[in-house]
């Protein structure tokens, strides 16, 4: 994350609290808190890296858990804090997930990576991240990182939507003709990943997968037919959802991947881009 001018213009501007807030992109929120609540106990430390306006921050804060929270966008923080209730166990300061040297080392029972992971574009910039989130982690505590999924986007921002312009992209070199891996650049704003490259930046560190979840499997894909449905009929998706958002054979259509781990013993040194 080099150069940040792109993702401080986008975020700036970008309404990723109605994102979120919106039925169809409510089953990404929904998920995610219904995994981090199989891993919530009384007295709970959380840190969130790259809390945006507060969506997760503010949720658990209200149900009584001390959260501090860090972001990069000045205008994040901002309706962050316009939008935190007096007395609300959360506080916010601004900082990057490649560099969390005002934490101390183990402090934090769970922490959330749920941003940052989609604008990291290099291998070393991703493991420094998972690197610091880890340092910051108390041993045995879980750390939840999320990433984008390069199939699911093509599959519903391409071929469904055409807002990716599949064509040009395979000429530009920024997706593969024959195997179709994606390639991003900080201009492309997200860096669209595949299992297997998820896999790659995990194999250096001494963690434990607990979950590998497809936290909005085919919601994007389905985004109207989702929106349309009545609250029973969405009840009954959202169940479905939880029901087969970890089969292996559903993983890869989906937007947007939850990699959920629990950390364990020393963590090795990363220098450069050597691992």
């Amino acid at each position: 994350m080099r150069d940040n001018s792109y993702l401080i213009d986008f975020y700036s501007h970008y309404d990723e609290e109605g994102r979120l807030a919106s039925r169809h992109g409510s089953v990404e929120f929904l998920t995610t808190m219904r995994y981090i609540e199989k891993y919530l106990k009384p007295g709970s430390r959380i840190l969130e890296i790259g809390a945006g306006t507060g969506r997760y921050s503010h949720s658990l804060a209200r149900r009584g858990f001390l959260v501090d929270a860090v972001e990069l966008v000045e205008h994040n923080i901002e309706v962050f804090q316009s939008k935190t209730l007096p007395g609300e166990p959360v506080s916010i300061r601004q900082g990057n997930a490649l560099d969390l040297s005002g934490f101390s080392d183990h402090q934090y029972d769970i922490t959330l990576l749920l941003g940052p992971m989609y604008h990291l574009y290099c291998l070393e910039d991703q493991r420094r991240a998972i690197s610091e989130a880890i340092r910051v982690t108390r041993p045995g505590g879980v750390i939840f990182a999320a990433y984008v999924i390069s199939d699911g986007c093509l599959l519903d921002e391409g071929f469904h939507r055409g807002n990716i312009d599949v064509a040009r992209y395979i000429r530009d070199g920024l997706i593969d003709p024959e195997t179709f891996w994606a390639v991003s650049e900080p201009k492309d704003l997200f860096e669209l990943v595949r299992r297997e490259d998820i896999d790659r930046i995990m194999s250096v560190f001494p963690v434990t997968r607990l979950h590998y979840v497809a936290s909005d499997g085919c919601a994007l894909l389905l985004r109207e037919a989702i929106d349309a449905m009545d609250q029973e009929t969405f009840g009954i998706y959202l169940n479905y959802h939880f029901t087969v958002c970890e089969r292996e054979d559903l993983l890869g259509i989906t937007s947007h991947g939850l990699d959920i781990f629990r950390t364990q013993c020393q963590m090795p040194k990363i220098e450069g881009g050597s691992l």
